[in-house]
């Protein structure tokens, strides 16, 4: 005898349908959630890295060496341009990102005089606030050279001279904002001397003034003078740090050689432009996050001479709004003219 058949309900179109998504919001609902990269920011063209000095200024040479790190570890997939927009102590290229507002793939590498610029400028428009401010990377001592000929082998007697001949000898360096401009004021209201300043808008400007003989003495960078001291044709008399560097033991501090000054160190760092988008700022955190963990990036932080003075984004903004009011002490302390 055959077993009776048993017929099941049909379903509807409308009940398939009604099914099907219900089994696809399940699925997705136990999806685990993963950011997608979409989302976020990649670059897709090159890069342009501001630097406020000519070519062979510091900040120049760092942004270089940045840039070749990137291309030899491949850290981006687009390269990283260095564009020098040299002009008013930091002014020029300050201006330049401010008129970059929200853009995404243009960042510069600021220095002490991003901060100093405006305070002693009254056509300054724009201020590390207006910016974005990124990481900061390193802190830099100073030395103070003269030509391997020169009379002086210390900076006493250099300051020693120049009390007798006020206003006779020169210094060359950058803009009146600069780490080269306040040490030399702060000296010279601490020890009563007067001598000139000549302000060059690159660092290889600067320094074949004092090779040339035009100059008697500059306050320089430690990588920037590397090549020059290693060759003799500078000598150290100088120089410009908390305390006596690993790299030169018998070379005594200005604060040793008799001058109650502050010690003013060179900062550097990377901003962006004023409104940079949320996802831009938190990739180029990450970036440079990676960049100093490199071998190649603590090479030239030992090779150079810079400490690491790295501070995230959070961390750097903070800052960029404590720094001026006591940069401003400084420069009142100084001597100098503040407008802000």
């Amino acid at each position: 005898m055959a077993k009776p058949s048993i017929q099941r309900p049909r379903r509807g179109r409308a009940a398939v349908i009604a099914g099907a998504l219900c089994t696809t919001l399940a699925l997705t609902l136990a999806a685990p959630v993963t950011p997608a990269r979409a989302q976020g920011f990649t670059p897709t063209r090159p890069i342009e890295f501001v630097v406020h000095t000519g070519p062979g200024g510091g900040n120049d040479l760092l942004a270089r060496a940045i840039s070749n790190i990137v291309d030899k570890e491949k850290l981006l997939p687009v390269r990283m341009q260095v564009a020098n927009k040299p002009g008013g102590g930091g002014i020029a290229a300050m201006s330049y990102m401010g008129e970059k507002k929200g853009e995404t793939h243009t960042i510069a590498l600021f220095a002490n005089t991003w901060y100093n610029g405006p305070l002693m400028s009254k056509e300054a428009r724009i201020t590390m606030n207006e910016l974005t401010p990124i990481v900061r990377l390193v802190t830099e001592p100073g030395v103070v050279v003269v030509k391997s000929d020169s009379p002086y082998r210390t900076l006493k007697e250099f300051v020693d001279d120049a009390k007798k001949q006020p206003g006779k000898l020169k210094q060359s360096g950058g803009s009146i904002g600069s780490r080269d401009n306040i040490v030399r004021n702060l000296i010279m209201k601490n020890a009563g001397a007067n001598w000139a300043f000549i302000s060059f808008p690159g660092g290889g400007e600067r320094i074949a003034a004092l090779l040339g003989g035009h100059v008697n003495m500059m306050i320089m960078d430690p990588q920037e003078a590397g090549d020059r001291l290693r060759d003799g044709s500078l000598r150290l008399i100088a120089q410009v740090a908390e305390k006596r560097l690993a790299a030169y033991p018998n070379l005594p501090t200005i604060q040793e050689q008799g001058y109650n000054i502050p010690n003013y160190v060179t900062l550097r760092g990377v901003v962006g432009p004023p409104d940079m988008p949320a996802e831009a700022l938190k990739f180029w955190e990450s970036f440079f996050a990676r960049l100093v963990k490199t071998a190649a990036w603590k090479k030239h932080l030992k090779d150079n001479l810079f400490e690491d003075g790295y501070m995230g984004t959070a961390e750097v903004q903070k800052f960029s709004r404590e720094h001026p009011p006591q940069v401003r002490d400084m420069l009142l302390a100084a001597g100098l003219k503040v407008y802000r």
